[in-house]
């Protein structure tokens, strides 16, 4: 309330410097940088866009600030008594908490168990891959059917991902040449080390079933 009180102040000594009233040398807009000649220095109430943040100096015309951010309480002059004035509103009204954000690096630790949860979801998870059989139907000497299009490294690494949300490359892959009929495969993976196998598992195992669509 105190501040739009002044605010109306500010109001009338301006319509009364447009009637001739008031003298432009008025100790008030001499204390705001000139009110006609030279832009105002006024301070911002509210973050306003392409000007400033709210608390900021800046400069704007007089028109400006009298027409449109001084009635919707946008910017004071920049005089003491407002300056004051508003940090004590800012204080009453617009507290904000900084909360601050810590990283914390994740440890040699914490990545190995990302990796070990990743291997078993390899595992543990068949992948299914449909495909359309190939015409004029061919089959192979165990009667499986011939797909159209042979599968390689680069589709199952991008299927691993889709359907299993984890992340292979094709060197993780042992597969010497590309699936090219349905049914179901067991692709050995070479997985790092470091990363234990279960127990009773002597290699890590990518099941892969190809159906028809």
């Amino acid at each position: 309330m105190a501040l739009r009180q002044q605010l109306k102040n500010v109001k009338t000594l301006l319509q009364k410097c447009d009637g001739g009233e008031v003298p432009l040398h008025h100790p008030l807009f001499y204390a705001a940088q000139g009110l006609r000649y030279r832009k105002l220095q006024v301070i911002l109430t509210t973050s306003i866009d392409k000007l400033g943040k709210a608390g900021e100096t800046v400069k704007v015309a007089p028109g400006y600030f009298r027409n449109h951010l001084m009635p919707k309480l946008l910017a004071v002059p920049n005089i003491d008594k407002y300056r004051h004035l508003m940090e004590d509103q800012r204080k009453l009204y617009q507290r904000e908490e900084v909360e601050e954000v810590k990283i914390v690096p994740a440890t040699k630790e914490d990545k190995m168990k990302e990796y070990q949860m990743a291997a078993n979801r390899l595992d543990r998870t068949k992948l299914v891959l449909r495909k359309l059989a190939k015409k004029p139907l061919m089959k192979d000497d165990s009667g499986r059917t011939f797909i159209q299009e042979p599968i390689g490294k680069d589709e199952i690494v991008a299927e691993v991902v889709r359907q299993l949300s984890v992340h292979i490359e094709p060197e993780h892959l042992v597969l010497d040449t590309p699936l090219h009929v349905m049914g179901e495969f067991e692709i050995p993976l070479r997985m790092p080390r470091s990363i234990p196998l279960p127990e009773g598992k002597v290699q890590w195992i990518l099941q892969v079933k190809i159906r028809g669509r």
